[in-house]
C-alpha cells in the first residue's frame, strides 16, 4: 500500500553494473526502478579503473540527479543505492554507497538490510582505534575490511562479512572491481543479470528490465561474487544457513514485475489473494485493492471467489512530497490525499477491500471510512498476509510491538477500531502454501519473524539501539 502512511518501509534497493560504458547512466535508471524501495536518499558511485567519484543526495532518483551529474561520472563499473532509513537515521553522511578512501586504494559499499551485531561491532571497532563518520551500520563493514590481517583484500572482505549477523545484500565497487554479497541466510532478494558484455547486480529483477539486462539467476546465500575484466570468478565465504527470505517481499515489498527465486511476484499475489477467498468467503458485491501492492491480491480473490472485480480506489500518483508540515487535520487526512474512491462503483454496495498487510490500522480505518462515506452500504476488510504481531529487526521499519495493532487487539477489537463490517487474515499455513516454498525446510524458506516471533538470528541487547532495545523488550514479552 501507501509505505509513506501505512507505517511499514523497506530500507532500501541496491544496483551494480560493471562493462558498461555508460555505467552511471545505467545506475540511474536501474535505482529509478528500484524507488519504491527507498525515497529518502539516492546515490551512484562511479569506476573509471582508476579512481571512483560519487554523487548523492536526499530526495527520490529524479531529484538528486540531473544530466550534468551523470555525464560528471565517467566509468565503466557503478553501484547505487536507495535509501529509506530505517537505522542510523536520515543525515547525509548516511546516504548510501558510503566512500571510503586510504592509502591501500578506495572502496565504496551499498547495503539493503540491518546487522543485529552492528552496534556490538562498532564498540569494539571504536575500543580498538575506529573513529566513525556515520551512524549507518553499513560503515561497520568497511572498517572490519580495513582492519583484517591478510594479504588479499578479497580474503579480508570475507572474513568481515563472516562477523555480521542479520540481513544483508551488499554491492561494493573499487577501482577494478565489482563485489556482490548475500548473508547466508538468504534473507533479502539479490539478482545477478548480463548486459552486454557485462554484468548487473539488482535487488530486483525489475531493474534488469529497464536496463536491457538478460536475468541470469538469483546469488545464492553466503556467496560472493568478483567481477573484474577477467570476468566473473563466485566463491563462498560461509556455509549457506537455513534460507530466510523476508515474506513481506512477496507481500508487500517487491514490485509486481519483479521474480523472486524464480516466481513472478504478481502471481504469487494472485495465489494469495486465491487462497485468502478460500479461507474467509464473504457475500459481497464487488472486490476492489489498495493501490498498488495489494491490487495483485485483489485480482486474485475476485476470480477465485466470483465477485467481480473494481477499481473502487483510485491512487492519485500526482501528489508529490511536500516541504510544508501539515497541521494536525491535514496530517489526518493524508490518505485523502493519495487515494480516492470512486462513488459510483462502491454506492449501494457490499464491498470486499483487500489490502496486504495492517500495522497501526489507522491507514485501514481511514479507507473503510472513506468507502462508507462514497456509500458503500458494507465494507469487508481481507488481508492477504497474517496479523504483524512482532517487530522487524533485519530491515524493515515496522513499529514497535506497543504500535503493532495485532500485538495489542484481538481480530475481533481490529475489526471494531477500524469500522469494518467483517475481518480476516490469511493464516500462516495458507500464505507458505500460496508463496509455493513449501518444498524448502524447516520454515519453508521465509521469514517469519513479523507473525511468529521467531527470530531466525540470535538478537543482541547491547547491540541495539534504543528504539530497536524497546522493539526487542516488546517482542520477548
Amino acid at each position: 500500500m501507501l509505505a509513506e502512511i501505512k507505517g511499514l518501509n523497506e530500507e532500501c534497493g541496491i544496483f551494480g553494473v560493471y562493462g558498461h560504458p555508460q555505467a552511471a547512466q545505467m545506475a540511474y535508471y536501474g535505482l529509478h526502478a528500484l524507488q519504491h524501495r527507498g525515497q529518502e536518499g539516492a546515490g551512484i558511485v562511479v569506476s573509471d579503473g582508476t579512481e571512483l567519484k560519487q554523487s548523492k543526495g536526499p530526495g527520490l532518483v529524479t531529484e538528486v540527479f540531473n544530466e550534468h551529474d551523470l555525464k560528471a561520472l565517467n566509468g565503466q563499473a557503478a553501484i547505487g543505492h536507495v535509501r529509506y532509513s530505517t537505522a542510523g537515521g536520515n543525515s547525509y553522511e548516511n546516504i548510501q554507497p558510503l566512500f571510503f578512501q586510504s592509502s591501500t586504494g578506495s572502496l565504496a559499499m551499498a547495503h539493503n538490510g540491518n546487522l543485529v551485531n552492528a552496534m556490538k561491532l562498532r564498540e569494539e571497532l571504536e575500543t580498538s582505534g575506529s573513529i566513525f563518520q556515520t551512524t549507518s551500520d553499513t560503515e561497520v563493514i568497511a572498517h572490519l575490511i580495513k582492519r583484517g590481517k591478510h594479504q588479499s583484500r578479497l580474503e579480508n572482505i570475507k572474513e568481515s562479512l563472516r562477523a555480521l549477523e542479520g540481513a544483508y545484500a551488499i554491492v561494493m565497487l573499487t577501482e577494478d572491481q565489482l563485489i556482490a554479497a548475500l548473508d547466508p541466510r538468504g534473507m533479502r532478494p539479490l539478482s545477478l543479470g548480463k548486459v552486454g558484455s557485462g554484468y548487473a547486480i539488482a535487488s530486483e529483477t525489475c531493474a534488469f528490465d529497464v536496463v536491457g539486462a538478460e536475468y541470469i539467476r538469483e546469488i545464492h546465500p553466503g556467496e560472493i561474487l568478483v567481477i573484474d575484466e577477467k570476468g566473473m570468478h563466485v566463491d563462498s565465504f560461509a556455509q549457506p544457513k537455513d534460507r530466510a527470505i523476508c515474506t513481506m517481499e512477496y507481500v508487500y515489498f517487491a514490485r509486481p514485475d519483479s521474480n523472486v527465486d524464480g516466481d513472478n511476484i504478481h502471481s504469487v499475489r494472485k495465489r494469495l489473494g486465491k487462497t485468502l477467498a478460500d479461507v474467509s468467503t464473504v457475500e459481497a458485491d464487488v472486490v476492489t485493492g489498495v493501490p498498488d501492492s495489494s491490487i495483485s491480491a485483489a485480482i486474485g480473490f475476485a476470480e477465485q471467489s466470483g465477485i467481480p472485480y473494481e477499481l473502487g480506489l483510485i491512487k492519485n500518483r500526482y501528489v508529490g512530497r511536500t516541504f510544508i508540515q501539515p497541521s494536525q487535520e491535514l496530517r489526518e487526512r493524508g490518505v485523502q490525499m493519495k487515494l480516492s474512491a470512486v462513488r459510483k462503483i462502491v454506492e449501494g454496495k457490499r464491498v470486499v477491500m483487500v489490502d496486504d498487510s495492517i500495522v497501526r490500522g489507522t491507514t485501514s480505518k481511514r479507507i473503510v471510512k472513506m468507502l462508507k462515506e462514497a456509500g458503500a452500504t458494507e465494507v469487508h476488510v481481507r488481508i492477504s498476509s497474517p496479523p504483524i504481531t512482532h517487530p522487524c529487526f533485519y530491515g524493515i521499519d515496522t513499529s514497535t510491538s506497543g504500535e503493532l495493532m495485532a500485538a495489542n487487539h484481538s481480530i475481533e477489537e481490529m475489526r471494531d477500531i477500524i469500522g469494518a463490517d467483517s475481518l480476516s487474515f490469511l493464516p500462516i499455513k495458507s500464505m507458505v502454501e500460496a508463496v509455493n516454498r513449501e518444498d524448502l525446510s524447516p520454515n519453508c524458506g521465509h521469514c517469519l519473524a513479523c507473525f511468529t516471533g521467531n527470530y531466525p538470528t540470535d538478537l543482541y541487547d547491547d547491540s541495539l539501539p534504543p528504539y530497536k532495545k524497546e522493539q526487542l523488550i516488546g517482542a520477548r514479552n
